[in-house]
């Protein structure tokens, strides 16, 4: 097909739903690496086609599949940290160890937590919301209960916040220190209302590791950068790391507000915009996730939240196929749930394996583990010489 402009190739390009590899052929090395630079393939050669080399990875984006051969990125399919391999089964969804009994006095006015979808506070499309209830049983308050269609205009408003993704890595550090610095000045009061839930020494141990995350990661999103290998050829191969797009999060039910940063921040430091499903045990915390989002310039739409019953949301997200991977974190059959149904589009699957994963370590909790699925490689190959 025929092509007026470097944009029009582009979006020639990228109008299918694969993704293996492509080449740009042009006599200007500046248009031709601009180029590579927005086409949706794991491979781009070029002013060449067809290289290939045990060093320099291979594989594709959406349809074509995922995954990588070759190069770091590809031995990094076959490995797993050994803590996470010698992990036990979770216990009924909770890791309660750290957990104590706490009274909370309630508020003098209702607070009426609501779904965060496209930088907005909006109320559920079903109209019915479900108890929250402490572990002594105690009414802590009620939440929305999300369905198909706040799933769908949560991924429509993921959608149009991909500008994210060409934010610079500095600015995208910055949001995440100004979210650490809101999150630090109202953490007394989020422990407060957390404490109902999950006790308060697990409440401010949450907000605490929570807020060091978002340091952890804002450091982290201007430094974790991709490499150039040198196949035998007259070729430059540059690994680039690129966001994975729209994402669906499933967060662990022990760990409401820790275990939702723990996710979220590797994903939206990457440059990908998230719809995550907040814990279901106390999914009351998503009322206190976006007031501190709100205010901390983080784009209406990067993060959506829709609280409601775990596995119908799971359901929906893992049919979507406008979402590009799932991150779940449950018991065996949430995670088994995810991948059978995440085949519609090769959507990217990312699960526990119903494994438990301890939050409150900074060594299983956070690092280059969650940053590598937070990307995706692309390679693209450069010529040189004559």
């Amino acid at each position: 097909m025929t092509f007026r402009t470097p944009k029009e190739a582009v979006e020639l390009a990228n109008n299918t739903v694969y993704g293996l590899a492509a080449s740009v052929w042009s006599e200007s090395i500046n248009v031709a690496l601009q180029t590579a630079a927005q086409i949706k393939a794991g491979v781009v050669w070029v002013n060449s086609t067809n290289l290939f080399d045990a060093a320099c990875g291979f594989g594709g984006y959406r349809e074509s599949g995922y995954g990588r051969e070759g190069g770091k990125e590809g031995l990094r399919e076959y490995l797993e940290p050994t803590w996470f391999r010698k992990a036990s089964a979770l216990r009924n969804g909770r890791t309660a160890k750290r957990a104590d009994e706490v009274e909370v006095a309630n508020p003098s006015v209702d607070r009426t937590v609501k779904l965060y979808i496209g930088g907005k506070q909006t109320r559920p499309d079903s109209g019915y919301s479900v108890e929250v209830r402490a572990k002594n049983g105690k009414l802590l308050g009620e939440s929305p209960l999300g369905n198909r269609k706040d799933i769908r205009n949560a991924v429509e408003a993921a959608r149009k916040a991909e500008s994210w993704a060409r934010t610079t890595a500095h600015n995208r550090a910055q949001v995440l220190y100004y979210i650490a610095e809101n999150l630090s000045q109202r953490s007394g009061e989020i422990i407060v209302r957390l404490a109902g839930a999950v006790g308060k020494k697990q409440a401010a141990l949450e907000v605490k590791l929570s807020v060091e995350r978002l340091f952890s990661y804002a450091g982290w999103t201007d430094k974790f950068d991709g490499a150039v290998h040198n196949p035998p050829f007259r070729n430059i191969s540059i690994a680039m790391n690129e966001p994975v797009g729209t994402v669906g999060v499933i967060c662990p039910a022990a760990t409401p507000f820790l275990g939702f940063f723990s996710l979220v921040l590797p994903l939206i430091a990457a440059g990908n915009t998230v719809v995550a499903v907040p814990s279901e045990r106390y999914p009351l915390i998503a009322g206190d996730i976006y007031q501190v989002l709100e205010t901390s310039d983080l784009p209406g739409g990067v993060v959506n939240l829709v609280t409601g019953r775990v596995s119908e949301l799971l359901k929906i997200l893992a049919e979507h196929d406008d979402l590009d991977a799932i991150w779940c974190h449950g018991d065996a059959e949430a995670c088994a749930t995810a991948k059978a149904l995440s085949t519609g589009n090769l959507k990217q699957v990312w699960a526990n394996e119903g494994r438990e994963i301890d939050f409150f370590d900074a060594g299983q909790g956070e690092g280059q583990w969650y940053l590598e699925h937070a990307y995706q490689v692309k390679n693209v190959w450069v010529p040189y010489g004559e």
